[in-house]
């Protein structure tokens, strides 16, 4: 089988970023959302960071219009007909397979069901989808059109040849593919718990503060530092995926969720996204 056409859904900052990456590799790209708004902002977010391309040699202005042409975006479930679908939606179980089992009514049954959840179980989703064999993982990093990792998930019932194309189409998309098993967080996502708990841990001790510890570690060498990164990534979506961790690895206190992630997400402080996070975003 092969790919000509590539279905995102969810059109938040990971799926526009998806979608974009998809588009620049030249593939005719669908992106879903059923919010209009959500939509318009995305069509700004891939208009934008492909106009700074231009501005910086990158792109020339006629290769951002032809990239801008492969993307349709859509808030129309229906026209969600492609090769391959990566959902990018929230991360919630039922969420997916919902998703995954009202598009498989209208696709093709070799359609490709890829899930780019960053901690839930690529067999717990595929067990609940119509040919669980052609559903895999296949999880960007933010932002997508950026960080070159991706991470292919195999679940138990995923086929060989499903994995082996996700595989090669991540090179064709420019990017650097990782098998990975179906654990708790996989590789990355299960490693950088800790990049963020033990940050919060000793900021929530009074021994440094959220922007020295980011200076420090970026010194360090790490593009970008732990409270800025949790800001990025949006700290409801950071709070999930710990939580989702603690839950897996039955409560091992190594991945308990700590208090000041707890609280910003109470308090509505989801990051760049809300206008606050660790930092005043204005």
């Amino acid at each position: 089988m092969k790919i000509h056409t590539i279905a995102v859904c969810g059109a938040g900052t990971m799926g526009a970023g998806i979608a974009q990456v998809a588009a620049t590799a030249g593939y005719r790209t669908v992106l879903f959302d059923l919010q209009q708004t959500v939509l318009d902002n995305a069509q700004q977010q891939i208009s934008r960071q492909l106009e700074t391309a231009v501005s910086k040699g990158k792109l020339v202005a006629e290769q951002k219009a032809l990239i801008l042409s492969q993307i349709k975006f859509t808030n129309a479930v229906n026209e969600c007909v492609a090769d391959l679908v990566i959902e990018a939606i929230v991360e919630k179980l039922s969420a997916k397979t919902g998703l995954f089992n009202q598009l498989a009514a209208i696709n093709d049954h070799a359609t490709i069901f890829a899930t780019n959840t960053s901690s839930l179980a690529v067999s717990a989703i595929a067990s609940e989808v119509e040919n669980p064999s052609r559903v895999a993982g296949m999880h960007f990093f933010n932002p997508a059109p950026v960080m070159k990792l991706v991470e292919i998930v195999q679940g138990q019932q995923t086929s060989q040849a499903v994995v082996d194309l996700l595989y090669d189409l991540s090179l064709k998309l420019g990017k650097t593919p990782v098998h990975v098993k179906d654990t708790p967080g996989f590789i990355v996502n299960r490693i950088a718990r800790h990049y963020y708990l033990e940050a919060m841990e000793i900021a929530a001790e009074g021994i440094v503060d959220f922007k020295a510890a980011d200076r420090l570690l970026e010194s360090a060498g790490f593009r970008m530092g732990p409270f800025a990164l949790m800001d990025l990534i949006g700290n409801d979506v950071n709070l999930a995926v710990t939580q989702s961790l603690y839950d897996a690895f039955e409560k091992a206190p190594r991945f308990a969720p700590n208090k000041l992630q707890i609280e910003r997400v109470q308090q509505g402080a989801l990051g760049k996204k809300s206008g606050k996070g660790f930092y005043n975003y204005g």
